[in-house]
C-alpha cells in the first residue's frame, strides 16, 4: 500500500545497506568504504589542488616560476580531482583498480600540506663549523 506510514522506500533502504557494508571494513585498509570516502573527499575538497600545486611548484622552482606554474597545474588538477572523485564514488563497490588503489596522487587533496617543506639550502652545519 503506497504512502502507508509503515512502508519503506526500497532505494533508500538499499543505499543505507550498501553504506553499512561499505564502511564495515578494517580501519586503514583499502576497501570499498575507503574508496567511497576518498571519492567524496575529492569531490568536496578538490579546490585544494590550487594552493597545493602552487606550494609544490614554488618549492621546486622558486616563487617567480613556481607560482604561475603551480596555479596553471592546480587549475587543471581541480578538474581531474573532481572527475576522479565522481568516478570513485560511483565505482566504490568494485575493486577497480586492483585492491582499491587510488588512481591519483596524492591520495587526498590536503596531502600536499602534510609534507615537510623542502628547502633549497639545508640548515645543517658540519661538525667542524659547530663552535
Amino acid at each position: 500500500m503506497k504512502g502507508h506510514p509503515g512502508s519503506r522506500n526500497p532505494i533508500l533502504f538499499a543505499l543505507a545497506g550498501a553504506c553499512i557494508l561499505a564502511f564495515a571494513s578494517p580501519a586503514g585498509a583499502q576497501s570499498a568504504g575507503h574508496k567511497f570516502g576518498r571519492g567524496l573527499a575529492d569531490v568536496t575538497t578538490g579546490v585544494l589542488e590550487l594552493p597545493g600545486n602552487t606550494m609544490v611548484e614554488t618549492e621546486k622552482h622558486g616563487a617567480a616560476a613556481g607560482v604561475p606554474i603551480g596555479i596553471a597545474k592546480g587549475l587543471g588538477m581541480i578538474v581531474s580531482r573532481e572527475l576522479v572523485g565522481v568516478y570513485e564514488v560511483v565505482s566504490a563497490p568494485f575493486p577497480v583498480p586492483a585492491g582499491y588503489r587510488p588512481p591519483i596522487s596524492p591520495e587526498y587533496p590536503w596531502s600536499y600540506f602534510d609534507r615537510p617543506p623542502r628547502h633549497a639550502h639545508s640548515e645543517r652545519r658540519s661538525p667542524a663549523s659547530r663552535g
